[in-house]
């Protein structure tokens, strides 16, 4: 007579707790702040959108008819001050052409500028606060972090030559536009009053998306 078949044996199932949340995958979470960093985004595109409406024509600040030799140094700053106050925008483009020309010409600091950056956005501005930096299986505090990145900078800024072509870009961008403005006649132009007194407007749009951004510690 032939034997029953043996059933095959059971598997263990492990019943969730009430309440609790099913278990996820290693390795899903994302390592950076997803809602913070959309939040940082759209505050960099509307305030890069409110300062550009402020922009004056590239005609207008090219104009070969406008330049004269200023009488004096009183009178070159007198031109440079108010030059300033009215193509504030424009002259900020230059300065960033300037630096970002500087960059391009040496691709090896762009790199180490563009990974430093992504350092400090994925590890400390954008990550979520309940997720800590691990790194060789140490868990890192948000301090000990901070205190990495910032001696991180200061070592690949100040011995390599970033630091050294940034300042350089800068002196360019603030060269010509000093130069820009001393030359630059300025009794054609009609400055806004509320923008005429504070001379800020612009440049309140422009770092307005550094509000609120933060590492969520």
């Amino acid at each position: 007579m032939a034997s029953a078949p043996t059933p095959p044996p059971l598997l263990p199932v492990t019943n969730p707790a009430p309440g609790s949340s099913p278990p996820t995958a290693v390795g899903s979470d994302a390592p950076i702040s997803t809602p913070a960093f959309r939040l940082f985004l759209s505050r960099l595109s509307d305030s890069a959108r409110r300062s550009l409406s402020d922009r004056r024509p590239w005609g207008e600040l090219l104009d070969r008819s406008a330049f004269s030799k200023p009488d004096s140094v009183s009178d070159a700053t007198s031109r440079l001050r108010r030059n300033l106050a009215y193509f504030r925008v424009n002259y900020a483009a230059v300065v960033a052409f300037a630096l970002g020309a500087s960059l391009l010409a040496h691709p090896f600091s762009l790199l180490i500028l563009l990974g430093l950056l992504g350092a400090w956005c994925f590890l400390y501005l954008f990550r979520a606060s309940d997720q800590p930096v691990v790194l060789f299986g140490r868990t890192f505090s948000d301090r000990e972090t901070l205190m990495g990145l910032v001696g991180a900078s200061f070592v690949l800024l100040f011995f390599t030559s970033v630091a050294s072509l940034i300042i350089s870009g800068l002196l360019v961008g603030g060269a010509l536009v000093a130069a820009h403005g001393a030359f630059r006649v300025p009794e054609d132009l009609f400055l806004d009053e509320p923008n005429a007194v504070t001379g800020t407007g612009a440049t309140q749009g422009l770092l307005s998306f550094l509000g609120g951004t933060g590492s969520g510690v």
